[in-house]
């Protein structure tokens, strides 16, 4: 492996003039127990400083951000690489972060100092490559090239082969409850090198630092840093070969299982069955208000639904009322910012739900939102003018009595966006022109 590009262009692990040591690996029986060795190397850490920089991010509890990381690495890489190679590196906690779920509540994630973060995505672009290979073709969740919606046509082949019942299992707190000895155990079994498992063991135990009080962390995998998506495959691949091994059909996204068989009879047997092989097995809890057997257009996988006829797919009820519920906040006519701006965000918001959602095959609901989104604009120009609202109507070309019946009108904001004052004054073109798209497009 040629290091020597990156040094000359990158300078955070190798000070100019100095000898680069990093090819030199130590003597063994084999390449899987010069792993250390591999994750140190400065190609792969060059490539991991790049996707860490590039990626951003809030800084640990150690306050560095991402952009300091780089001068740092100038002074102190020698002794981080040399506490890594001789097994000594100490992770530092990582700092609580509650941020909002889709569904209400919140969800913890937990920030590495960007040291941390650095050896983190280092260790996984090592292990990953190794690892993917061995996980079943039916996992699609935190692997290169794989996604939710290759997860979705799998599970629409399942469907169509006659397999017209979903047994919908959902984890409880899957990544806050993952057993360190379980998961650890499956970590042994793919890294031989006691130095990896020994700084993975020490990255899962690092602690919390919430509101100045560290607390110890004897469960889980903290979400936040790069390792952790990589880690939760394979505890759960010991799930998708149960599964594999009882012949079932399914299809698994992360914690996000759905098993297909052909009754309600044999939905409840695989619930039940597969419910105790994950508390005994894995110590894992299945949450049973969020789990049934039912049909596929009653339940939801990765915020679609199925349909009744064909089982084509189509956006969620419960992931249609978050993305209203997020409209409304970027749309909320107190926030006092400028039309512009709501439109920079709102595209911004709309284009990435687009890009996810958009491979809905039943559209018809699109046209809708569509127009939904144009009243909370209208909604919300009519909140800002004020009582300038006459002026702007006419300016507009509405008609002088239209334009003060429109401006004299007991009704609200909300009421008026529907108006024909409004729908002349601000027809949908004209929020096109702000950049704002629209969700349905013709094919």
């Amino acid at each position: 492996m040629n290091c020597k590009p990156a040094i000359q262009l990158w300078l955070p692990f190798v000070k100019k003039g100095e000898q680069d040591y990093s090819e030199i690996v130590t003597e063994s029986p084999s390449l899987e127990v010069q792993l250390m060795e591999r994750v140190v190397c400065t190609d792969n850490m060059f490539k991991a400083y790049r996707h860490v920089l590039s990626n951003g991010g809030s800084p640990g509890i150690d306050g560095m951000t991402v952009k300091e990381l780089g001068p740092y690495l100038q002074a102190h890489w020698p002794e981080v690489r040399e506490a890594l190679l001789s097994g000594v590196y100490e992770p530092q906690p990582v700092k609580r972060v509650n941020i909002p779920k889709p569904g209400g509540g919140t969800r913890k994630l937990g920030v590495p100092t960007a040291v941390d973060r650095l050896i983190q995505q280092a260790v996984l672009q090592v292990l990953q490559p190794e690892w993917d290979p061995t996980f079943s073709p039916w996992s699609f969740g935190f692997r290169p090239g794989r996604s939710a919606h290759q997860a979705l046509r799998c599970a629409q082949k399942h469907l169509g082969s006659g397999y017209g019942y979903v047994v919908d299992m959902d984890l409880e707190k899957f990544f806050d409850r993952v057993n360190h000895d379980k998961l650890l155990g499956e970590v042994v079994k793919r890294v031989s090198d006691g130095r990896v498992v020994t700084l993975i063991r020490r990255f899962l135990k690092a602690g919390v630092l919430d509101h100045d009080c560290l607390h110890e962390t004897v469960e889980g995998t903290p979400r936040g840093g790069p390792l952790s998506p990589l880690l939760s495959n394979p505890l759960l691949d010991q799930l998708d070969r149960e599964l594999e091994r009882r012949g079932h059909r399914f299809a698994r996204y992360a914690d996000d299982c759905n098993i297909y068989v052909k009754s309600l009879r044999a939905g409840r047997r695989v619930l039940e069955s597969i419910s105790r092989y994950l508390t005994s097995k894995l110590k894992l809890k299945v949450n049973e208000a969020k789990s049934a057997v039912g049909r596929p257009w009653e339940r939801k996988f990765l915020g679609f639904s199925f349909s009744r006829r064909g089982f084509r797919l189509f956006v969620s009820e419960s992931a249609e009322k978050r993305f209203k519920e997020k409209i409304r906040e970027i749309t909320g006519r107190t926030r006092g910012r400028s039309i512009r701006q709501l439109a920079q965000e709102l595209r911004a918001y709309l284009l990435g739900w687009r890009e996810y959602f958009g491979h809905s095959e039943v559209r018809s609901g699109f046209k809708e939102l569509d127009s939904w989104i144009r009243r909370r604009l209208r909604s919300y120009h009519w909140k800002q003018w004020g009582r300038r609202g006459y002026r702007e109507l006419r300016k507009r070309g509405v008609s002088r009595r239209l334009a003060w019946n429109t401006a004299k009108s007991a009704h609200g904001p909300w009421r008026l966006s529907r108006s024909p004052a409004l729908a002349f004054a601000l027809p949908g073109k004209s929020f096109d022109e702000l950049g704002v798209p629209r969700l349905y497009i013709k094919r």
